[in-house]
């Protein structure tokens, strides 16, 4: 499999395969193709597909398996932001924040990630369950706005503001802490809570989380009468 990402601010990746090659995406993300592609929508087991659910993505998935060389398909982001590819082996898996998922190779397994910490569940903005991305194959998740990375040593730490953090190795732990002082909590505006990931590991920050780009444009919006 060949790729090339291209296109801003709505990034598109397009994938070129050889007879035999497939690609695993969700419902809805395909936006073109050329013939000599066959579709197959699958579901695996209820403990998947319902894990699947769960981590923001659909019950089923779509499965595009190439019957010649030289087929191509483009999977589209649904949202403005950047494509990032991830090359995954079985010694190393991916941490990705919820509905981060768009399209990989055969070898990938998508399912879910617990939060160990009820703390970091509740208050830090990434949600109890993220997706996890294990397996041998390449990957292609989607980032609002922006990436930033930084690869955290050993104990090192980075706090974040909630719904930056994209995704990180599944080496990096995550917790929240409360922000001090109380002329801080009322008017610093920046929340309760920070999220605080812990190294070793690699991290991904986003520069404009979905929901921050929704709640700016609210005052925008047209009331209703």
């Amino acid at each position: 499999m060949q790729y090339e990402i291209k296109g801003t601010p709505f990034p598109v990746i397009i994938c070129t395969l050889n007879s035999g090659e497939s690609m695993i995406t969700e419902r809805g993300s395909m936006t073109w193709m050329t013939p000599g592609l066959e579709m197959k929508t699958v579901g695996g087991s209820v403990g998947k597909a319902l894990g699947r659910m769960f981590s923001g993505e659909s019950l089923f998935q779509n499965v595009y398996t190439a019957q010649r060389d030289g087929a191509l398909i483009a999977f589209g982001s649904s949202f403005p932001g950047k494509i990032l590819p991830l090359e995954i082996t079985p010694g190393s898996s991916f941490i990705v924040q919820k509905s981060g998922f768009l399209a990989s190779t055969s070898g990938v397994e998508l399912s879910i990630a617990y939060k160990k910490k009820l703390g970091a569940s509740v208050f830090g903005g990434e949600g109890f369950i993220m997706q996890k991305l294990s397996g041998q194959g390449t990957a292609f998740v989607e980032i609002d706005g922006d990436a930033v990375q930084y690869d955290l040593q050993p104990g090192e730490v980075m706090y974040l503001d909630t719904g930056y953090l994209a995704m990180m190795d599944s080496t990096v732990t995550m917790d929240i802490e409360m922000v001090k002082g109380a002329k801080n909590i009322l008017f610093g505006g920046e929340g309760l809570f920070n999220t605080k990931v812990t190294g070793p590991g690699r991290i991904w920050i986003q520069t404009m989380p979905i929901s921050n780009l929704a709640t700016s444009l609210i005052p925008y919006l047209p009331a209703r009468s």
